[in-house]
């Protein structure tokens, strides 16, 4: 039946999807074919455990109730566009030498060890999860993959026709490779709203937004000793990204939060087991 439904979106006329998202945005993909692709770039990642060796949630209940907690406080926010239409599936790559995270179309998401263990609070990891939230959330990755692979080749991708294709996607994605990384704007953008969506957090996931920043100060002081991960090097510059983050945060009040530093500890702690 779902390969029916994309089927049939090959033959409607293109201006089907040429149409606005409820946050304005322009996309040519539906937002089942964004659920799609995401759905089908987690079944590559779960096909190639020597690649990504994804820790199991029965073996690391600890860890996912981490994990979960971070991403229900996000999504509970009240500025998620497609809290419900979207899977938000969250997932722990367990390779300590990577510095990295990143989303899937249709809210897949994916976080390595090495990042888990880098971090010094609950919300720095907060808004790193925030600012991959946003990306899904704005749909960046459909955008910026129909401009480097083109629209056809993508639908032709979801059709199950171009499997080499589909894991080249995977593999720019997960590494933070140049050709497909987001443009200027769509990363200032996800900044913008992970400060938004820390800023309206409350209760026990108090979060504080300001560490958004902070999180790119670390990884700046890392660059300083040649330990610059290879993402950071996209534009903008981290400097530009701090300055904008700060910016943004004192607009919306300056909310000082809770950094939840004993918490995360456990949570670091929790995918070492």
């Amino acid at each position: 039946m779902r390969r029916l439904f994309i089927v049939l979106a090959v033959v409607v006329p293109l201006s089907v999807f040429t149409g606005c998202s409820k946050d304005g945005g322009i996309n040519l993909f539906t937002l089942q074919q964004d659920i799609e692709f995401g759905r089908q770039l987690d079944s590559s990642v779960m096909a190639n455990p020597d690649e990504y060796k994804i820790l199991d949630k029965a073996t690391h209940p600890k860890a996912y109730e981490h994990l979960e907690r971070v991403r229900d406080a996000i999504l509970n926010s009240g500025l998620i566009t497609y809290k419900s239409e979207f899977e938000w599936q969250v997932k722990i790559i367990d390779n300590d030498e990577v510095l990295n995270a990143f989303a899937a179309p249709g809210g897949y998401m994916y976080f390595y060890t090495g990042l888990i263990k880098y971090l010094d609070n609950e919300s720095q990891f907060a808004g790193v999860m925030a600012h991959e939230m946003a990306h899904a959330d704005k749909r960046h990755s459909t955008q910026t993959m129909t401009k480097t692979y083109g629209f056809d080749v993508l639908l032709s991708v979801l059709l199950g026709d171009k499997p080499s294709v589909m894991a080249d996607v995977l593999g720019q994605l997960a590494k933070g490779a140049t050709s497909l990384k987001f443009s200027r704007e769509h990363e200032y953008q996800a900044d913008e709203f992970a400060v938004k969506y820390l800023n309206a957090t409350n209760g026990n996931s108090n979060y504080a937004p300001r560490e958004v920043a902070g999180f790119f100060e670390k990884l700046t002081a890392a660059g300083q000793s040649g330990k610059t991960p290879e993402f950071l090097s996209t534009h903008p510059s981290p400097e530009n990204r701090i300055s904008e983050i700060e910016r943004i945060w004192k607009e919306l009040g300056s909310k000082v939060g809770e950094t939840y530093i004993d918490r995360y500890n456990e949570f670091k702690s929790s995918v070492s087991k």
